[in-house]
C-alpha cells in the first residue's frame, strides 16, 4: 500500500470514530429526536420534583408518550411547574394521575402518567389535576433515623 491510500483509510476510521462519538453524546443527552412530531402540553404542578430535568421522558405504561418541555416555579404557590410535551398519538382522560418516578435505584428520573377512567381528555394547555411528588431517599431515611432516636430506650 502506498501513503495516501494508508492516510485515506486512517481519515474514514477517525471520521466513523468522530460520527459515533457525536452520536453517543446526542444520545446519553437525550437530544437525538428532534420533536419534528405534532404534540399537545400540559401542565402539572409538584410539590418537590426531585431531580427531573428538562427532556426527561414521559411515560404511560413503560412507552414513552412525550417528554419534560419546561420547569418553573410558581412565585404565588412555590409549587414546582412541568409542562409536558405529549405526542398527539396519545390521549389522556382529566383525571389522568402524573407521578416523578425513577427507574431503578439510581437510574432516570422521569414522569409517569396513570390514565383515569374520566371520558373526557384533557386538551392543549390542559393541568394535570392529580400529582404525586418525587420521594426523597434522604429524607426517608432521616425521618426513620430520627424517630429511632426519639424511641430509643422505650419498648
Amino acid at each position: 500500500m502506498n501513503r495516501s491510500t494508508i492516510d485515506l483509510w486512517v481519515g474514514i476510521f477517525v471520521t466513523i470514530g468522530l460520527g459515533a462519538i457525536v452520536f453517543l453524546a446526542l444520545k446519553v443527552g437525550n437530544l437525538t429526536s428532534l420533536d419534528t412530531k405534532p404534540a399537545y402540553r400540559l401542565e402539572a404542578h409538584f410539590d418537590n420534583i426531585g431531580g427531573l430535568k428538562l427532556r426527561a421522558p414521559v411515560k404511560a405504561a413503560g412507552v414513552i408518550v412525550g417528554r419534560v418541555e419546561s420547569v418553573r416555579l410558581d412565585p404565588k404557590s412555590y409549587e414546582a411547574v412541568v409542562t409536558l410535551r405529549i405526542d398527539e398519538g396519545y390521549q389522556f382522560s382529566k383525571d389522568t394521575i402524573a407521578s416523578i418516578l425513577t427507574s431503578g435505584l439510581l437510574g432516570e428520573v422521569y414522569i409517569g402518567l396513570e390514565a383515569g377512567g374520566d371520558p373526557q381528555n384533557l386538551a392543549d394547555g390542559g393541568r394535570v389535576g392529580k400529582t404525586q411528588s418525587a420521594i426523597v431517599i434522604e429524607k426517608l431515611i432521616s425521618q426513620f433515623l430520627f424517630d429511632k432516636a426519639a424511641g430509643g430506650g422505650a419498648k
